[in-house]
C-alpha cells in the first residue's frame, strides 16, 4: 500500500508543483485521505521536488547552459558583465539567498509548527486573493530583459514565503512579478529558474537525512518509495511546464484563484466538522 500511496503522491507533486496552488499543501492534504492517513512529511515533499525540478533542468536545458556559460565566462573576464545572461545568472543566485537563509533559520518550525491545516487553509485563500488582485492590476509591460537586481531580491523574498505550506512557490513569485509589472510568461520563466538552487539545495539536504537515517527525516515512506514518487513527479512535471506556459500566454490566473479559495473553504469545513484533524 505504501508503494501505491507514494506513486499517487508523486503524481500529485508533478501536477501541482508549477501551478500557483501549492504542491506542499496538496501533499499534506492528500496524505490525510490515503489509507495510511499520514502526513508524508517535509522530507518526502523536499525530495520528491527533486523530480519536478529536474524536469525544469531538462525543459530549460539550453537556456540554463547558456546562462551558466555566460556567467562563468564573466568571472574569467571573457564575457562582458552587462550581458543579459550574466545578469540572469547573478539574479538567480541573489534571489535564492532569502529562502536559503530563512529555511535554515526556521527549519524546525517549517517541519513541525507550520504543517497545520488551519494555516494551510488560511494561506490558500489569502494568497489566492492576493494573486487575483495582482493579476487584475498588472500592467504586464516588462519582460525578463527588464529584470533588475532590486526586483530579483523582491522575487527572492516572495519565493521564501513558500516555506509556509499553502502559499505556493510559483504563486508567491508569480504574484510578485505581476505586481512589479512583468508579463505572466516572464514571471513564470524566472520563477522556474529561481527555484533551481533552492529546491535542489533543500531536496539533497533532506535526501541526505533520509539516507543517513536522521530521526527528523523519519516518515511513512522508505527510500525506494520516495524514489518512485520522485521519478513520477519528474515525468508529470515535465509535461505540466509546457502546458502551463502555453496556458498563461493567453489566459489569466483566475481558474487557479477560484481553485485555491474553494480548496481553502473545503478544508475549513472538513476541519470544523472533525472529518480531518489539523
Amino acid at each position: 500500500m505504501n508503494w501505491f500511496e507514494a506513486a499517487f503522491l508523486g503524481l500529485i507533486q508533478g501536477l501541482t508543483e508549477f501551478l500557483p496552488i501549492s504542491s506542499s499543501a496538496h501533499l499534506f492534504v492528500v496524505g490525510k485521505f490515503l489509507p495510511s492517513g499520514e502526513d508524508p512529511g517535509a522530507a518526502f515533499t523536499a525530495v520528491s521536488q527533486l523530480g519536478t525540478e529536474t524536469a525544469v533542468l531538462v525543459f530549460f536545458w539550453r537556456d540554463i547552459v547558456r546562462i551558466v556559460r555566460a556567467w562563468w565566462g564573466s568571472l574569467r573576464g571573457r564575457v562582458p558583465r552587462n550581458e543579459p545572461d550574466v545578469r540572469m545568472g547573478w539574479l538567480v543566485i541573489i534571489g535564492s539567498i532569502p529562502i536559503a537563509l530563512l529555511g535554515v533559520l526556521f527549519q524546525s518550525h517549517i517541519e513541525s509548527t507550520l504543517r497545520n491545516l488551519w494555516l494551510v487553509a488560511t494561506t490558500l485563500i489569502v494568497f489566492g486573493l492576493i494573486l487575483a488582485v495582482a493579476d487584475t492590476v498588472a500592467s504586464q509591460r516588462r519582460e525578463l530583459k527588464d529584470l533588475s537586481y532590486k526586483h530579483g531580491i523582491i522575487y527572492g523574498f516572495a519565493q521564501a514565503l513558500a516555506l509556509i505550506p499553502g502559499v505556493s512557490r510559483s504563486g508567491g513569485t508569480l504574484t510578485a512579478g505581476l505586481l512589479m509589472g512583468y508579463t505572466r510568461e516572464s514571471a513564470a520563466r524566472y520563477s522556474f529558474l529561481l527555484a533551481i538552487p533552492a529546491v535542489f539545495g533543500s531536496g539533497f539536504y533532506e535526501l541526505y537525512k533520509v539516507v543517513s537515517g536522521h530521526e527528523s527525516a523519519a516518515g511513512p515512506f522508505g527510500i525506494g518509495e520516495i524514489a518512485l514518487a520522485t521519478v513520477i513527479a519528474f515525468v508529470v512535471g515535465y509535461f505540466i511546464i509546457g502546458w502551463f506556459l502555453k496556458f498563461i500566454s493567453t489566459k489569466s490566473f483566475r481558474p487557479f484563484v477560484w481553485y485555491r479559495i474553494g480548496l481553502g473553504l473545503l478544508l475549513f469545513i472538513l476541519l470544523g466538522t472533525g472529518v480531518i484533524t489539523a
